[in-house]
């Protein structure tokens, strides 16, 4: 137990740099994933070819890549300069929303067709019927892959710690280069799964409440 008693102020930064990344990430994910989604069942064919562009281009470039152009290619293009803490929070929230949009759309495909014709001839306009006849209805079916995609985005916050942002994953580097830190580098990846894991089985337990309320309410 050296490894975290001895590195409390350590662990507890990295714990708090990945929660910062997950939970901001995950919010640009699910707004940004939200609009994608919508624009992809759109009956606009501008809005469906940008939605399916961007998730096409962003779904099939390797995450790191897309960490690469934020934390080095955004400061070439003479823009505001951003902590590289914030810049891997875009990247990572850009890129999950890809996976949320489709999961989202996933979901939009189990509401009967009839639902949205019975709400546009009401007068609803499209917005409308996405929020309030579709949207409510997609969420509750899609809890299970939904979740799993935000338990894919905590542990793709690891990529970040080759970026100079010092989450969990970052910790071994940090420790080992510390000779006055006990712990070495093996002990550290364990602890550092294991915090995983109860972060992980934290999120499952999330994803059977939601499931078995929502599953009430219906």
């Amino acid at each position: 137990m050296d490894v975290i008693f001895g590195n409390l102020d350590l662990w507890g930064e990295a714990l708090g740099n990945t929660l910062l990344v997950f939970v901001f990430g995950g919010i640009i994910a699910l707004v940004l994933g939200l609009i994608v989604g919508a624009m992809r069942v759109s009956p606009v064919p501008v809005a469906r070819a940008v939605g399916t562009g961007y998730v096409n281009i962003i779904r099939n470039t390797p995450l790191t890549l897309v960490f690469f152009f934020f934390v080095f290619g955004y400061p070439v293009l003479g823009l505001p300069n951003l902590s590289n803490t914030l810049l891997g929070i875009l990247a990572i929230g850009i890129y999950t929303a890809t996976y949320v949009a489709e999961t989202l759309r996933a979901g939009i495909s189990t509401v009967p067709v009839g639902q949205a014709e019975a709400a546009r001839a009401i007068g609803l306009p499209f917005g409308q019927v996405m929020s309030l006849v579709i949207l409510p209805q997609a969420f509750r079916s899609v809890v299970p892959p939904m979740m799993s995609v935000f338990i894919a985005l905590l542990k793709n916050t690891t990529v970040a710690a080759g970026f100079s942002i010092g989450e969990l994953a970052a910790l071994r580097a940090t420790i080992n280069d510390s000779h006055d830190r006990p712990g070495s580098p093996m002990e550290v990846l364990l602890w550092v799964a294991v915090v995983f894991v109860i972060m992980v089985l934290l999120m499952s337990w999330v994803q059977r409440y939601l499931e078995n309320r929502w599953r009430i309410a219906r």
